[in-house]
């Protein structure tokens, strides 16, 4: 048993970071082909397609796991059909919405950021919400039979693919890239299904029923579990849509390279957050809270200790490293770097924030968390990148976190109050 735990979260690691890797890359091409201001048009039509698909892309994906995991463990197998068949009725007709309404401001892109040739490109990623679409119910059946391992394989053979993508459109301009991103996709969600499918299949055979008995409390998980989740994701869209309306696309491209930090950290999170929300939620849904509050203490220690020892060393090499890796080009964008360095290494220690409301049923609390962020970070990033472009907005990004982290200690000092009602003590809840 021990050993096979220890084998799918070595393949969970090594997927997800061979993923991420591969996200990395791609933009790494890109940076380097199309320059600051190309990047930065490039950026912002993924950014303006991605901020849609979060507004209307409902994320039911969360709910399928939560009640999957449960209908599971009870073997309700009619009811987990039925909800396996609602989350993908869900998921495509969410993904269409966004593609049409994606569709619908085209015409608009161009006034509105002051940067001519975004029609083509953001035609093109307004098909990206829709051919993703049944990627996120297939990892929600992988996750519900504990298989987060393949979760992880397909997640990152899906980020391969749009890197062979990125890496052969951007030769031939911004539009293409943006062809490659939307092929790749197609081509993994495709992979990803159909895995998903055969995974799902080995459930015992039962007529899928009716969700009435928990329609009610299923919905306002679904609410409440997409405004948060749409809220995680905003912080990192919004924020380069916001600056390309106060600055320039060159800005733009700057604050978006100098993200890499950002994206670095949460991939070295990755496979543990995608652990803790697969081994919590069958924890709570089992009665064993008091591994929950062990685990989630454990990650906070870990990922503390990592950001002490990597965020000292990462600022002194920073310049060093956008010169490197990003190019001589971008070397205005190490302030912003150096500061958002800081900001990741805070959101590496919080990672356990998105996982764990949907482990305990509370993912309201992620709305309440992230609405403290988005309110400090959109006016901060109008009024300090009109100001200081890619630095200015880097800042404001590192204020949001901080008043974010701040707003989870307020809720996790209440979570525990609540526990000890519950008759779970503190020494239960923090034992090691």
């Amino acid at each position: 048993m021990a050993s096979r735990d220890f084998r799918r979260r070595t393949v969970t690691a090594a997927a997800l970071y061979g993923g991420t890797a591969a996200g990395i890359l791609g933009t790494l091409i890109a940076v380097r082909v199309l320059g600051p201001d190309q990047f930065g048009v490039f950026t912002i039509a993924l950014a303006a397609a991605g901020f849609v698909q979060l507004l209307l892309d409902t994320t039911v994906e969360e709910a399928v796991v939560k009640y999957g995991i449960r209908y599971a463990a009870t073997d309700d197998w009619g009811r987990l059909r039925g909800l396996f068949r609602a989350g993908i009725a869900i998921k495509w007709g969410g993904g269409a919405l966004a593609t049409l309404v994606i569709l619908a401001l085209v015409p608009f892109a161009d006034a509105l950021f002051d940067e001519p040739g975004l029609t083509a490109p953001l035609i093109v990623a307004a098909f990206i919400p829709l051919v993703q679409a049944p990627e996120g119910i297939a990892g929600a059946s992988m996750i519900v039979v504990g298989r987060y391992d393949l979760r992880a394989i397909f997640g990152g053979l899906a980020m391969i693919l749009r890197l062979v993508g990125v890496a052969v459109g951007v030769q031939y301009g911004i539009t293409w890239a943006v062809v490659g991103i939307l092929v790749g996709q197609a081509v993994g969600s495709c992979a990803s299904g159909y895995a998903g499918h055969r995974l799902f299949s080995r459930h015992p055979a039962a007529a899928a029923t009716g969700l009435r008995r928990d329609r009610a409390e299923l919905a306002r998980f679904v609410f409440k579990s997409g405004v948060g989740t749409s809220l995680v994701s905003m912080r990192n869209s919004l924020a380069p849509l916001v600056l390309g309306v106060v600055a320039s696309a060159t800005q733009v491209g700057y604050f978006r390279a100098a993200q890499a930090p950002i994206t670095g950290l949460e991939a070295l999170s990755a496979p543990v957050r995608l652990i803790l929300l697969t081994e919590q939620t069958h924890d709570v849904e089992r009665g064993r809270i008091v591994e929950t509050y062990r685990s989630l203490r454990r990650y906070v220690i870990g990922a503390t200790a990592v950001a002490l020892v990597l965020a000292p060393v990462a600022w002194v090499l920073m310049p060093w490293l956008v010169r490197v890796v990003l190019g001589t080009d971008y070397i205005p964008a190490t302030d912003a770097a150096r500061i958002l360095l800081l900001a990741a290494c805070l959101r590496l220690v919080l990672g356990w924030t998105k996982s764990f409301p949907v482990s305990i049923g509370k993912p309201g609390l992620r709305i309440v968390a992230h609405a403290v962020e988005i309110v400090v970070l959109l006016p901060l990033i109008v009024v300090l990148g009109s100001r200081w472009g890619a630095t200015g907005a880097a800042a404001a990004v590192l204020v949001a976190t901080v008043a974010f982290a701040g707003a989870w200690v307020v809720l996790l000092v209440r979570l525990r109050r609540e526990h000890r009602g519950a008759q779970l003590t503190d020494a239960e809840m923090l034992a090691p």
